[in-house]
């Protein structure tokens, strides 16, 4: 039944919601499920009965982050923009602001890449997602690469979009190490001087 439906999944967010809560605060390694049950203010079974195991909670949790820190829109502004490089430095503006305004997600973030050395779904869930967030920064490379051949010479557009991501990534873990000296916009101008700044090889 339509009404049924939407009430379980209301709880699962609302488990969801209090797993967010408990890994952020105690951490990957101590989240349990009765301690999730207790944040959502639910019993234990109700939990178990929508997630099966801690395990199968872990990878709701992980799709949820990813979700949060893994995904991004073109949007009109951006496709607005004509001159390719232009357009993919107002893009790694975005994802630098994006990531680096969401501390806790990207702490989590790196929280499921330690539990992932020692679990292998969980590694192999993330770097799909990573792999897939690299290739959606192609056509948009691409691009840059094809519009100036001379200043690209022997640039790949597989190398450009894996400087691309670090750039962004590493936006993100300095953000989390060094939250008090960070600074996204010194970050970011860097980061557009030396991708605009790429000279023939």
């Amino acid at each position: 039944m339509p009404g049924a439906k939407a009430g379980e999944d209301e709880r699962k967010e609302q488990i969801l919601e209090a797993a967010l809560v408990v890994a952020l605060r105690d951490g990957l390694e101590r989240l349990t499920v009765r301690g999730v049950a207790t944040e959502a203010g639910l019993s234990h079974g109700l939990v178990h009965f929508h997630f099966k195991s801690k395990a199968r909670l872990l990878a709701a949790l992980l799709d949820r982050l990813l979700d949060r820190t893994a995904a991004f829109e073109v949007g009109p502004d951006i496709v607005r923009v004509t001159p390719p490089l232009e357009r993919l430095l107002t893009l790694l503006r975005q994802e630098m602001r994006r990531l680096t305004s969401d501390r806790q997600a990207i702490h989590l973030f790196f929280d499921f890449w330690l539990l992932g050395t020692r679990q292998p779904r969980i590694r192999a869930r993330m770097r799909a997602e990573l792999e897939r967030y690299r290739k959606a920064f192609h056509p948009m490379v691409a691009a840059v690469v094809e519009a100036d051949p001379d200043r690209f010479a022997g640039v790949s557009t597989e190398g450009l979009c894996a400087v691309v991501v670090a750039f962004i990534k590493g936006s993100a873990v300095q953000s989390v190490i060094d939250p008090q000296c960070f600074d996204v916009r010194d970050f970011t101008k860097a980061a557009e001087a030396l991708l605009s700044g790429l000279a023939t090889r």
